[in-house]
């Protein structure tokens, strides 16, 4: 049995939930390794000076997390990484009813030009001879077409690049867990944004890779705190969001990644930029890469600028990556799918794509300026056309009882604990994804009960049940 004890003093909210987010977070950092044998509720509740019943309840949610499992007789034990990249924390799970604010999803407007794109498409391949080809395994990395237009659409984001240097995944996801597994070994320390992706956190306890936030600002990671960071740390690779970070929407300037890129070279760490929203705003900075080609791994996609169930990813690498990241693709899902491929590839060389990519940017930008009317000042930083907003909160609020207070009247929203790196220094805001509503009107339901609970108190929480 483990002497676990959460550091729970900085954390706010309810002292149940502080106990299940510290054992995640040192569940994903590798302090608590599967297998480990948590002590006894009463032995925890007496070193943690709190009741039984809160620890009762606290091991109950991270059961409910897939975090840990309970046996009969034997005790509480941390589960496998496979657990850790379930539901990200705050998630909140579709429900009938729910306007749904928790998923980044890229908005449909009218007319959802997409289905018709791809009626258009599949009826010119159905007239194909040679049709059987998308049926059978490509090259490694891709068809040599599909890199092709891969590299085209790279090309358009700012970076130079070739067919040879780019290779297909199956998205955006897929694309990063290859990266990581090919590039480093379990126990290596990745450093990320202070707030990230969850997908990112996911990944790491997937492959038992170490992750330690950088802090941020109004134009996403500070150059000074990451190299702090490389000086102490020694990591091994970077992981950051320059446009539209995930959460906070923010964009990076030139100047600035011009330096993150500085000092990602002089200490030899691997830069890894997805750029998934990098395509969104009209007009953006070249790519992080872009300043630090021979040690940059450029990620990018359709999923968020053209359609999520495209699937098909871009990862544009240095040339003595490429053998070694294409290995780790065929050894997750050997290939993207072929038909996936050639309706992208078909689209990024018709101009489809950038006809789908236009019409998303404008709903985009649309959407933002009626979540700016009905929320007013409490929106934090961002960009116009982002398709998520960061939504700050006063006290007494905090992210998990906003989001929970939300998820009752019907709208779900992600607190910034589900994005936060470490234990401390989480703001009080959550994220509000403005795509994933059906159209504007149900969007405009869903922010006038957030605005309505801006203005109103939290709701006392209710007393925890049990011994």
């Amino acid at each position: 049995m483990t002497s676990w004890a959460p550091e729970i003093r900085h954390r706010r909210g309810p002292r149940y939930l502080a106990i299940a987010e510290a054992l995640a977070d040192d569940a994903g950092a590798g302090r608590l390794r599967p297998g480990t044998r948590l002590p006894t509720h009463r032995e925890l509740a007496d070193r943690l000076g709190l009741t039984v019943g809160t620890v009762t309840r606290a091991y109950a949610e991270a059961a409910r997390r897939n975090l840990v499992s309970g046996e009969v007789g034997r005790g509480t034990f941390v589960r496998g990484p496979a657990a850790r990249f379930a539901t990200p924390l705050g998630a909140i799970p579709v429900e009938p009813g729910l306007i749904d604010l928790s998923a980044n999803h890229p908005p449909t407007g009218p007319g959802a030009a997409e289905a018709g794109a791809l009626g258009r498409a599949l009826a010119a391949l159905s007239r194909r001879k040679d049709l059987a080809r998308l049926l059978d395994y490509p090259p490694p990395g891709g068809a040599p077409e599909h890199r092709s237009a891969g590299a085209e659409w790279v090309r358009r984001s700012g970076l130079e690049t070739t067919a040879d240097k780019v290779l297909v995944s199956s998205g955006n996801q897929h694309g990063m867990t290859a990266v990581f597994a090919a590039l480093l070994s379990p126990g290596d320390l990745v450093l990320t944004e202070a707030l990230t992706y969850p997908g990112m956190k996911n990944l790491a306890g997937l492959l038992s890779l170490r992750l330690q936030g950088v802090a941020l600002d109004e134009q996403g990671m500070r150059p000074d705190a990451l190299a702090a960071a490389c000086r102490a740390r020694s990591p091994k690779a970077l992981y950051c969001v320059p446009t539209l970070q995930n959460p906070t929407a923010s964009v990076m300037s030139e100047e600035r990644r011009r330096q993150i890129a500085a000092v990602a070279r002089e200490h030899g760490v691997v830069i890894v930029e997805d750029d998934v929203h990098g395509r969104i705003p009209e007009r953006a900075a070249r790519p992080l890469s872009a300043f630090a080609p021979d040690l940059a791994v450029y990620l990018t996609g359709t999923s968020k600028v053209l359609a999520p169930g495209l699937r098909v990813g871009f990862i544009a690498a240095p040339e003595p990556l490429v053998d070694r990241i294409a290995a780790a693709i065929r050894g997750t899902t050997w290939m993207a799918a072929p038909l996936m491929a050639e309706i992208a590839a078909r689209w990024i060389k018709d101009g489809t794509a950038e006809t789908i990519l236009k019409r998303k940017r404008r709903e985009a930008v649309a959407r933002q300026r009626l979540a700016g009317k009905v929320l007013g000042r409490s929106v934090g930083r961002g960009h116009p056309a982002a398709y998520h907003l960061w939504l700050s909160l006063s006290q007494p609020w905090r992210g998990e009882s906003f989001a929970d207070a939300a998820r009752r009247r019907g709208v779900g929203v992600t607190p910034a604990s589900a994005f936060a790196i470490g234990r401390t220094g989480v703001p009080d805001a959550v994220r509000v994804c403005l795509g994933a509503a059906r159209d504007r009107g149900e969007l405009e339901r869903g922010l006038r009960v957030l605005a309505e609970l801006l203005a109103s108190s939290p709701e006392p929480a209710p007393l925890p049940s049990g011994p």
